[in-house]
């Protein structure tokens, strides 16, 4: 038994799904936090089998508009779930039900989940949930996700609504010249409909609204094509209004009719006025953005100065003391030198160097989280509207990019929110600039060497330089590539509300989980070849200088790229290859290859450190990242391509900013 969870942005579908399968899926109060489907089981029904639950993108409308209403769409359409659940704001009613009757238009056993009714109650309104079932034709139950409130008896109606296969009671709440229209269109096309599986209903008020998907699913022959087209003239004519335009007239003339007999309005929330007084600051025409800076470069200060960049030295300090005391061990015991090194220097060194950047890691997403779930990251997109449109884009590019700063896979995803193809690809292209996690080690590790009492400063400018970067190169898209004007941005602000507690917690743990999963695997198993091949040469015999190993051969071919860049050595071309396969590698093979004797201050000077790390703050992100970029072109070709412009794009900054550096200072 599968049901789609379906529902607009933003109205707690999420969280309800996490309620009903027990998941822990990440909860975000911003628009657009679910980019694919996701799926989760409740547990045994009476009969004794289990439920699947897919929950979908969040969506507005069944018309084929953005990516994420054609996921949606074809899945219900293709997969045909044996029921939904329609997860709708009770703080919002009017706009939710919207969609609400084009799902009931399906067919398909369906329930309603009336969620956040606690908000509704606490601000002096109420529902009559009884009565709103009677006049829309399902079973309505009143919820808060939330607070886990109704969920029992959420999963008993649902189960019993299909079990029972009681679908929709057809309610027929279009009127006049519409009427007409839509059973008309229902007639012509009834031997159609039953051979697509649709429902007759569903596809008439699609054909009116213009859905040529819709024509091509029911093999319309070009006579019943004319005659549609004859039939909306009609009904524009009498209307007064473009058919697209009587229909959601239509919607919204019944739905008002249904709320006026089932709805006691609510007073303005306090979280409300609370959100507007505060928007009149952070949302401000001329204060807004320098807010936004001032407020990241405290989370930077903090993160990488006064909490995180002193917890990463303790941490420091305790995997050397670690370190030592294992291989002072192993020494006394009589243990091979070798084996010792691969221990010590090999696998110990390389995790070691990465698990002490763990702390930054959480104090950075503990203030990001709180930044996002408090609400405030929406409004920052709403900020940012008017600077990414000069560049071709929308206030709605900045939600995936936002997302890039953790990482770049799912802010490749979640591209997928965006309704133009234009914009989604130009905001791919522009997501590897931006510093995801697994560059921080690197920028902490350099930093701290070359920059000791600037490290936050310098990462700073490394987050800022990569926006920056990132801007130039999409304005040369624009005029390129990509000509062309971004599309409309219509983003919905949510109330600012409390982060919670717990959501907050299994977020850090669950980022805190996968670092350190990365650490002791792909980290540990890059380390110990890296340290292999660095330590033999082609026969398998020990060398006694890393000169001589199978690695630095290998590097020397590749080293004379980097050498106008400053940073030519064997040791920093390995470094950087590794980073294909994943960034963090990057700080754990220097550490590899600088264990036996060979300094890191001898391999770059202040000015090739800094072009270093602007060079791994641009070029090709990491395998899955590459792979992601791929998947979302359509294209290996234009995938490869991409991929290589950005290694290029790094290197002419980097060589740029190196000789400007040794220009100037």
């Amino acid at each position: 038994m599968i049901l789609a969870l379906v529902g607009n942005q933003n109205c707690g579908k999420t969280t309800l799904f996490n309620a009903l399968t027990g998941s822990k899926q990440h909860v975000g109060n911003f628009p657009g936090v679910t980019v694919e489907q996701k799926v989760g089981t409740v547990k045994k029904t009476k009969n004794g089998s289990d439920i699947k639950i897919v929950d979908l993108p969040g969506i507005y409308s069944l018309s084929p508009y953005t990516n994420e209403e054609i996921v949606s769409r074809d899945y219900i359409f293709n997969e045909k779930p044996d029921g939904i659940i329609n997860i709708v704001d009770a703080s919002n009613i009017e706009r939710n039900l919207y969609l609400s009757l084009q799902l009931i238009e399906l067919g398909f056993p369906m329930v309603i989940a009336l969620n956040m009714m606690d908000e509704v109650e606490s601000n002096g309104g109420s529902i009559n949930t009884k009565k709103l079932s009677e006049l829309i034709g399902v079973p309505v139950v009143p919820i808060s996700a939330a607070k886990g409130e109704g969920i029992e008896e959420l999963k008993n109606v649902f189960i019993k609504t299909v079990e029972t296969r009681t679908t929709p009671k057809i309610v027929d709440f279009c009127t006049g010249e519409v009427h007409r229209a839509v059973h008309a269109l229902m007639h012509m096309i009834e031997d159609h409909a039953q051979v697509a599986q649709i429902s007759r209903r569903f596809a008439a008020t699609k054909l009116i609204e213009g859905d040529e998907s819709m024509a091509q699913k029911l093999n319309l022959s070009d006579n019943e094509i004319e005659t549609i087209e004859h039939t909306l003239i009609e009904l524009e004519k009498e209307a007064g209004l473009d058919a697209q335009a009587a229909i959601a007239d239509m919607r919204y003339l019944f739905i008002q009719d249904v709320v006026e007999k089932t709805v006691k309005k609510q007073s303005d929330s306090k979280q409300h006025l609370i959100s507007v007084s505060i928007d009149k600051v952070l949302t401000h025409k001329y204060f807004g953005l320098p807010i936004f800076f001032l407020i990241m470069g405290l989370v930077f200060y903090l993160t990488f100065d006064l909490i995180g960049g002193n917890l990463t030295s303790l941490f420091e300090v305790g995997i050397d003391f670690g370190i030592n005391f294992i291989r002072s061990h192993m020494e006394s015991f009589g243990m091979n030198p070798v084996v010792t090194g691969l221990v010590c220097d090999g696998a110990l060194a390389g995790v070691g160097s990465i698990i002490s950047f763990l702390p930054t890691i959480i104090v950075l997403f503990l203030f990001l989280s709180l930044l996002e779930d408090s609400g405030y990251m929406a409004r920052v997109a709403y900020v940012m509207d008017k600077l990414l449109r000069k560049i071709g884009l929308s206030g709605k590019s900045f939600v995936p990019i936002l997302v890039g700063f953790g990482c770049t896979v799912p802010a490749v995803l979640a591209t997928r929110t965006l309704s133009s193809d234009r914009d989604r690809r130009m905001t791919i292209m522009l997501l590897p600039f931006m510093s995801c996690t697994a560059k921080l080690p690197i920028y902490g590790f350099m930093a701290s060497i070359f920059f000791p009492k600037y490290v936050g400063l310098i990462t700073l400018s490394l987050y800022f330089l990569g926006m920056f970067l990132a801007i130039l190169l999409a304005l040369i898209l624009k005029n390129t590539v990509y000509k062309g004007k971004s599309v409309p941005f219509v983003m919905e602000l949510p109330n600012y509300r409390l982060p919670s507690f717990k959501t907050t917690m299994f977020l850090l743990y669950e980022k805190a989980k996968d670092f350190v999963v990365r650490a002791f695997t792909i980290i540990f198993v890059a380390s110990v070849i890296i340290w292999f091949l660095q330590n033999f040469d082609i026969r398998f015999n020990v060398v006694s200088n890393t000169e001589n190993g199978m690695l630095a051969s290998i590097a020397k071919f590749i080293a004379p790229v980097f050498e106008p860049i400053g940073f030519g050595s064997w040791q920093a071309v390995t470094a950087l290859v590794s980073g294909f396969m994943a960034k963090e590698a990057v700080v754990s093979i220097l550490e590899v290859l600088t264990s036996k004797g060979t300094p890191i201050t001898s391999l770059f000077s202040n000015a090739s450190a800094y072009a270093f790390l602007v060079f791994t703050l641009l070029y090709t992100p990491c395998v899955a990242s590459t792979a992601a970029i791929r998947r979302e072109f359509g294209s290996k070709t234009k995938g490869t391509l991409v991929a290589v412009g950005q290694s290029v794009y790094a290197w002419v900054i980097a060589f740029i900013i190196y000789r400007l550096i040794l220009l100037f200072i």
